[in-house]
């Protein structure tokens, strides 16, 4: 059986489809590359959906029939808040499914989000990689700039790669 996939603007009604599908994935793929003290203190904070950007408007799910496959989007504003020059975008908690890996879902979803970016006078697209997704975002032509500890809480850091693109 062939299911069509869509890629849509998610709303705050799919809160509870992006958490399940961050839980069912992070878990998973990023067990290679993190240490299970980082995972046990990290995954609960970074594994919910943001009720921002479900209702941004820039940020997207990719679903069939069985439920969702993918999400993904872009801000004006950096993840960790505060404004930035209107020419620098960001991609923002990008997840697969893991049985939906290697089907281009997030290519798609990123190449959505340059567009969408590009015609809201976007010219740079920033992105707080996973230690896992790096060569992803770099075969979508995002530049290691250096490594990050993004803080999730009062001595909570998650360690990341902070990555540049043009559009």
């Amino acid at each position: 059986m062939v299911h069509e996939m869509t890629i849509r603007a998610t709303n705050t009604g799919d809160l509870a489809r992006v958490d399940a599908l961050l839980a069912a994935s992070y878990p998973v793929l990023l067990k290679p590359d993190y240490a299970p003290s980082t995972l046990v203190t990290c995954l609960p904070l970074i594994t919910r959906a943001q009720p921002e950007l479900l209702r941004s408007g820039t940020y997207y799910i990719a679903e069939d029939d069985d439920g969702p496959l993918a999400a993904g989007g872009w801000t004006h504003g950096a993840p960790q808040g505060g404004v930035g020059p209107r020419d620098v975008g960001h991609i923002r908690h990008v997840v697969t499914h893991p049985k939906a890996l290697r089907r281009g879902l997030a290519r798609a979803l990123l190449e959505r989000s340059f567009r969408a970016a590009r015609m809201s006078g976007v010219r740079w697209m920033m992105c707080q990689s996973t230690r896992t997704a790096e060569p992803f975002y770099a075969s979508m032509g995002f530049q290691r700039r250096g490594e990050i500890e993004i803080r999730l809480r009062p001595g909570i850091g998650f360690p990341a790669v902070e990555m540049i693109r043009p559009l």
